[in-house]
């Protein structure tokens, strides 16, 4: 039986990233875990279909993505084009940050994800 939702196949993959984050990774996960954004809950390293979404809020069906540089590839970024298609399908947006914007700016950060958050429970 093939899972949509966090794959049973996937689930070491998870695992290694959850113990191998960025460190923009980890400095978002540290603002947005435990409900401290809006009251919603995030989880890390969720799977829909073969993509592994680094957050992914289940009530906004809401995704973020924290991208290093090598997502400005021309081939990474097909991919990333087929991936937001495939999540769109799911009715799944995401939201994607870099990961210099995230350390060096992560108020901002936020502030663009509460927007994308509202935008979400009233759209």
């Amino acid at each position: 039986m093939q899972y949509v939702y966090n794959d049973r196949r996937l689930r070491d993959r998870r695992r290694e990233l959850r113990r191998n984050m960025t460190e923009a990774e980890s400095e978002l996960w540290k603002r947005i875990r435990m409900r401290r954004v809006q009251g919603y809950k995030f989880l890390r390293q969720y799977s829909v279909g073969p993509y592994v979404l680094d957050f992914f809020c289940v009530a906004l069906r809401l995704g973020i993505e924290v991208d290093g540089r090598f997502h400005g590839d021309k081939d990474q970024a097909e991919y990333d084009v087929r991936r937001s298609d495939f999540l769109a399908a799911h009715k799944i947006e995401l939201i994607r940050f870099w990961n210099d914007e995230v350390v060096q700016r992560l108020d901002e950060v936020i502030q663009r994800l509460e927007r994308k958050m509202g935008e979400r429970r009233t759209g």
